[in-house]
């Protein structure tokens, strides 16, 4: 089976329209509704993570082959061989975004860095072709 790679850049359109309406309502509560400099430019710090990724544009992605599942972002990154892995975990948080742990055989789990991730279904679809076990887990606390 061929492998899945799959890399996402930090310099992307999502980014750069979010960043533009952020910046077009602060402008338009500046200028439309008078609000205060000082009370815009606070909220404009908000949008610094979203500036600084755009202009370093790092790169996260991983990779699924038959033998190995191979993830990076940034410094961070790890391997391992996927007949060590128990099982893959989805969990879905309360604010409906879902992170995924790799449960090792040894009952160690490995939190995955959600920007490395791909669409949940695809990666649910390419880790049971290579015979994983996929559990899903609704609105988990943990």
């Amino acid at each position: 089976m061929a492998p899945y790679v799959h890399v996402s850049q930090g310099r992307n359109p999502r980014t750069i329209a979010a960043l533009a309406v952020a910046w077009a309502l602060l402008a338009a509560a500046v200028f439309i509704l008078n609000a205060a400099l000082w009370i815009a430019g606070l909220l404009a710090l908000a949008t610094l993570p979203a500036l600084w990724d755009l202009w370093r544009n790092p790169s996260a992605g991983l990779r699924i082959d038959d033998t190995t599942f191979q993830w990076q972002s940034g410094r961070r990154q790890g391997e391992l061989a996927l007949g060590d892995i128990k099982n893959v975990r989805f969990d879905r948080s309360w604010d409906f975004a879902i992170r995924v742990s790799v449960v090792l055989a040894s009952g160690k789990r490995i939190r995955l860095p959600a920007e490395t991730l791909p669409p949940v279904d695809r990666l649910e679809t390419e880790l049971t072709a290579r015979g994983l076990t996929c559990e899903r887990h609704p609105f988990s606390l943990f």
